[in-house]
């Protein structure tokens, strides 16, 4: 067993005080116990956090995930700010590989299953992990259908699919809030001991998006690289985000001002 996590309150989110390796660790533990229903884990960065202020279902989802990281600078540097300062940053990108090294060494926990990025990748990404970490067995992959979140059907058929495979670990890529609402709707259908909604780690297994170098993501700047490799898509986000952060840091410095401080929070494994 686990111990309880410690968790801080911030935009409204309760997040993890937790490293990398505590939170591979607590991810073998999962493993190893092998509950009957699916713990899932979220990574919330800045754009998560604009969407979590609108979505009803993303809120939900939170409220049921069993780990929270946080995957942006930003909400790292807020941690920081508001003096109850998160250890680190942890991408889902960083968090997968990390588990991945820890199953090539201790054999435990090596079955995984690749649910999303377009159709062929993940295969690519099982070939690459397959290389990598020889200890680790990619037991199936699958792209959903386009408009597969509006088929409840089809969600369900994915979850038997999943089963039906026997996965240890479940890497979610469908970006957010997608894979969160997905994992929230069904993981008490799944019987895989946890998942992870990973965004596109997937393609970076699949090295169809590369990482910023790594001191590049140890000073923060992270986004500036996946900017200029992917202008297209990520340029109006980024814009936003830049634009609504001070609204956002406003917002949270009279909440907590409200409050008394940060709230922390010791929640039950």
């Amino acid at each position: 067993m686990n111990d309880p996590l410690e968790r801080i309150s911030l935009f409204g989110m309760d997040i993890d005080c937790i490293s990398l390796d505590q939170a591979v660790q607590r991810i073998s533990g999962w493993i190893a116990e092998r509950r009957s229903t699916c713990r899932y884990i979220v990574t919330p960065n800045l754009d998560h956090v604009m969407q979590f202020e609108a979505n009803d279902g993303l809120r939900r989802a939170y409220a049921n995930a069993a780990m929270i990281v946080a995957d942006g600078w930003p909400i790292v540097a807020a941690s920081r700010i508001f003096g109850s300062p998160l250890p680190e940053r942890i991408a889902g990108s960083d968090l997968v590989p990390a588990f991945l090294d820890s199953v090539s060494t201790e054999h435990k926990g090596n079955r995984v299953f690749l649910l999303g990025a377009a159709p062929g990748v993940a295969e690519v990404a099982a070939e690459n992990i397959h290389r990598r970490w020889p200890a680790v067995c990619v037991v199936g992959t699958y792209s959903p259908p386009f408009g597969f979140e509006r088929d409840p059907g089809e969600k369900r058929r994915i979850a038997r699919r999943i089963n039906s495979c026997d996965p240890d670990l479940l890497i979610v890529g469908f970006g957010a809030p997608k894979q969160e609402l997905w994992l929230s709707e069904c993981h008490n259908e799944l019987s895989v001991s946890v998942a992870i909604a990973a965004g596109a780690t997937i393609d970076f297994l699949a090295g169809r998006q590369t990482r910023a170098p790594l001191w590049v993501r140890r000073t923060g700047l992270e986004w500036t690289h996946r900017l200029l490799t992917n202008p297209r898509r990520l340029a109006r986000r980024y814009a936003l985000n830049a634009l609504h952060l001070p609204r956002l840091l406003y917002r949270e410095y009279y909440r907590q001002k409200g409050i008394g401080g940060p709230s922390r929070a010791f929640l039950p494994d």
